[in-house]
């Protein structure tokens, strides 16, 4: 780990920032270069101490969680985030489209939609970053570990999953996403990190299983879902996918169908969290 090499980084990308570019309100009596500390860790979710014992040099080598929640917060490109990885002593994320953070590019599209509910999600359906508003509707879908991490896996093995989902809309949800899984196999043909996924997911679930038999192929790119929110109700949603050139990263942005939608939306907005965790998931 070069602690004063990564020090220097992390100060001097934090200083690079304009507050606006990750929606902080700079006020007049400002006077701090680009974020303060404090924003920094907000963004990042992690504490304030953490965040100035980096910059300084004394701490501990950072995990690849919290050194990818840093790209993230500060608005990394992906050359800026291997070096982030190099300084702090470990291999940076794979080129795969699998557990890696999400492109700066999408971020900072994630950061210019404010009245559409928008994620970036991995291929295998691995929410990578969220907006406020997605964050709103779903919590935060981004901290779960191991196979929960994807998607079909939290569908098919964890029954809170389909909590937030009409009953009569759950059969064509499951179908959807085995097919969108088939297509991704046929594109990653050989990889195995996608096999253990689909090997794993089959023994664990006889729905899938049955699901999977019928080979239905189909890439998730437009529909129209209901959701359910434990606070302002029902939610009729327009749901967009807009993929990156190798297929391995999408931004699925949601925007509500009706007025009645974009009305409890809007009262989401101003109800904030308020402790709300992520129980069902919204894609």
């Amino acid at each position: 780990m070069q602690r004063e090499q990564l020090a220097d980084f992390l100060r001097r990308r934090r200083e690079s920032i304009r507050p606006a570019e990750v929606g902080v309100t700079a006020g007049p009596r400002r006077r701090t270069a680009g974020l303060r500390r404090e924003e920094v860790a907000v963004l990042a979710g992690m504490s304030t101490d953490y965040v100035v014992r980096l910059e300084q040099g004394r701490s501990s080598r950072p995990s690849v969680q919290l050194l990818g929640a840093l790209a993230r917060a500060l608005r990394l490109s992906d050359d800026e985030r291997d070096h982030l990885f190099h300084l702090a002593g470990h291999h940076p994320p794979p080129a795969d489209g699998v557990a890696q953070p999400a492109r700066a590019g999408l971020v900072r599209v994630l950061d210019l939609l404010h009245d559409a509910s928008a994620m970036v999600v991995s291929e295998l359906g691995e929410v990578l970053a969220q907006n406020r508003l997605s964050l709103l509707m779903a919590g935060d879908l981004t901290a779960f570990t191991g196979d929960c991490r994807y998607l079909a896996h939290r569908w098919f093995t964890h029954p809170d999953a389909r909590a937030g989902h009409p009953r009569e809309e759950r059969e064509r949800h499951a179908r959807s996403l085995v097919a969108d899984l088939r297509a991704v196999v046929g594109r990653r043909a050989g990889d195995r990190t996608v096999q253990g996924v689909v090997e794993r997911l089959a023994a664990a679930s006889p729905e899938f299983r049955t699901l999977w038999a019928e080979h239905e192929v189909a890439v998730r790119r437009a529909d129209r879902k209901t959701f359910r929110h434990p606070r302002v109700g029902a939610l009729l949603m327009d749901c967009e996918t807009l993929v990156t050139p190798d297929l391995g990263q999408q931004l699925l942005v949601l925007t509500p169908a009706d007025d009645e939608t974009r009305e409890r939306l809007a009262l989401l907005a101003v109800l904030g969290t308020q402790e709300f965790r992520a129980e069902t998931d919204v894609l």
